[in-house]
């Protein structure tokens, strides 16, 4: 019976995969939720400080074992010191966006970033985009317009803040396509340096005194929960085909409706709802579109929340 064990092994792996990516969706989750209480009272310079510190440090054994010199043999230098510029501009964004945001309204204008990248990659990659993908682009805007909100006066500050940090969080995703025969142990070290050389900058013109030791590890612990939500992607996307578990990450809008309630007490608008459902909709037919074409399958996620 091999063929019954190999797709036994399969269904097994499937299942450990969705876990695997169900958890590290969590995990992003529950590190924007604390990103979102800790920037109420520090600011994002000093929110990238902590965070990155921390990430580095555990990342300092893995990069030991692979080799120093493999941080600097990398493919086209300038645009990967472009990608982890735009990473790091695009986290303080949303750092400041949810200082004022509901958790589930930012959440929602980042979903979106598939569908800008459908654009951009059309536009600036040359890749071959089909009408019922051109549609689905159209209609996932219209769920940012509805998101957004039809009228100027509920167009605010910290609403234009999120929209853009997701149009530049679309712009990474695209530099980190090209980019892709790099190693993501590399990359993740480049970012990592972008956001400490960002929060050694800007953190003296912004610093606060911890008001209470915890906090210091609650920012630390945001370095933490990347590492191990970025862990759990990339075993997720070994284990099972994209196809399989990239959906999942739309749960995200879910948990942000969920710790925005249970602990800012947000409650999310039928207009944010309805924005973030035509979002996920017209995302998710990106994908399988893509998948169909045969465009290879990025986890398009937050980079290091």
């Amino acid at each position: 019976m091999p063929g019954a064990a190999a797709t036994t092994l399969r269904e097994q792996n499937n299942l450990a995969g969705i876990g695997f990516m169900a958890g590290a969706i969590f995990i992003f989750s529950v590190n924007d939720a604390l990103g979102k209480w800790l920037a109420a009272d520090y600011a994002p310079p000093q929110i990238l400080l902590f965070r990155s510190v921390v990430a580095g440090v555990l990342l300092i054994p893995i990069i030991r074992r692979m080799g120093w010199r493999a941080l600097l043999r990398v493919e086209r230098p300038w645009l990967q010191l472009f990608r982890v510029v735009l990473a790091a501009v695009e986290t303080a964004m949303f750092y400041w966006a949810v200082k004022r945001l509901p958790l589930a309204d930012a959440m929602t204008y980042y979903l979106a970033g598939p569908i800008y990248v459908t654009l951009m990659a059309a536009v600036f990659l040359g890749e071959k985009v089909g009408w019922r993908r051109w549609l689905a682009v159209l209609v996932g805007f219209l769920g940012v317009i509805v998101a957004l909100g039809p009228s100027a006066a509920s167009f605010g500050g910290a609403a234009l803040i999120a929209f853009a940090g997701s149009i530049i969080y679309s712009v990474y995703l695209v530099v980190t396509r090209v980019l892709r025969g790099t190693p993501d142990t590399v990359m993740a070290a480049w970012q990592i340096g972008a956001g400490l050389i960002f929060g050694i900058v800007g953190t003296p013109f912004v610093w606060v005194p911890l008001a209470h030791w915890y906090e210091g590890i609650l920012l630390g612990t945001l370095g933490v929960g990347a590492l191990i939500a970025i862990i759990g992607v990339n075993r997720s996307l070994a284990l099972a085909p994209a196809s399989v578990v990239v959906p999942f990450q739309y749960t995200m809008i879910v948990w942000g409706a969920i710790f925005g309630y249970f602990v800012f007490g947000n409650v999310p608008s039928l207009q944010t709802i309805t924005g973030a459902v035509i979002i996920v909709g017209a995302g998710l037919f990106i994908f399988f579109r893509e998948q169909q074409a045969g465009v290879p399958a990025e986890p398009e996620l937050p980079p290091e929340r």
